[in-house]
């Protein structure tokens, strides 16, 4: 059994992409949705929101200070304050249907992030990888809603879902050029409760991924198979992190969009930051090296 706490109730209409942010011994997520940015101190407790003009979808800390992220439009770099914004791409100005989603860096340190088709209007969405020259590519097409991106130990292995296809698979990656390559076999529907949101992996190489419409998370073992599931108070967990290096806290982000007044008083803490202490560590994640 796993002790589940509320960290900090945020009540986000669409909570995703914890990162924890080592230069502040703290955890940053967002509401997408609600066009905010939290930050939670680690040390002290304390809770700071940014409100934003554009939903950001996806972060991550640059080597050189500030950050890299996937707002709805594009990418952009951005400040610790989100005041500086400079925007790098926006890739999909003709699909007004569209929207950059889930995303996170590579083992060298690139940032990948997926799109998705906002109305449910079929697989337009994109893989994209932004280099640390800023060159934009993409790996992948044909996707629904863009969710997990998450690297075995290695780096040899790219985890990827498409919520909308209730698919999650995983790629061969060559971690030097950025490539993707072949789908491998992986998890298999079938039984799961829920949809596959984000992932995060352990130091044992474990993908932990959250289970959209499911009330819990889901541990894969390497190749695929299911080695636990955590029950969660919320129906919606969107994505998980780990925290500083050596623990063993994983925090849950959750979304409390389109749920009924009855169905949020049976789940009080939908659309907060949980954690759980699940005895084993984090497998750190690069900053932005662009």
């Amino acid at each position: 059994m796993f002790e589940c706490r509320l960290i900090a109730d945020t009540k986000d209409e669409l909570g995703e992409g914890p990162v924890f942010v080592p230069g502040e011994n703290a955890l940053r997520w967002v509401d997408i949705f609600g066009k905010r940015w939290h930050r939670h101190d680690l040390g002290t407790g304390a809770l700071h929101t940014i409100a934003l003009t554009e939903g950001l979808t996806a972060f991550a800390p640059r080597r050189s200070g500030g950050f890299v992220g996937a707002f709805e439009s594009g990418f952009a770099f951005l400040s610790a304050d989100a005041r500086e914004i400079s925007w790098l791409h926006r890739p999909e100005t003709a699909l007004p249907d569209n929207r950059l989603n889930d995303g996170g860096t590579d083992p060298r340190g690139r940032f990948l992030a997926g799109s998705m088709n906002k109305v449910g209007g079929g697989p337009t969405g994109t893989l994209y990888r932004l280099d640390t020259d800023c060159r934009l590519d993409m790996l992948r097409t044909g996707i629904g809603i863009s969710n997990t991106i998450a690297f075995s130990p290695d780096g040899r292995v790219l985890y990827f879902a498409d919520t909308a296809a209730n698919d999650l698979g995983a790629y061969d990656y060559d971690p030097e050029s950025g490539t993707l390559g072949a789908r491998r076999k992986f998890a298999v529907p079938a039984d799961l409760p829920g949809f596959p949101d984000g992932s995060a992996v352990d130091s044992e190489g474990y993908l932990w991924n959250a289970r959209w419409d499911g009330w819990c998370l889901v541990r894969f073992a390497p190749e695929g198979r299911v080695d636990r599931i955590v029950e969660l108070p919320v129906q919606r967990p969107t994505c998980c992190a780990f925290g500083p290096p050596g623990s063993t806290t994983l925090y849950v982000t959750s979304a409390a969009f389109d749920l009924k007044p009855d169905e949020l008083a049976k789940q009080p803490w939908a659309g907060g930051l949980l954690a759980l202490e699940v005895g084993v560590t984090g497998l750190p994640r690069p900053p932005f090296a662009g």
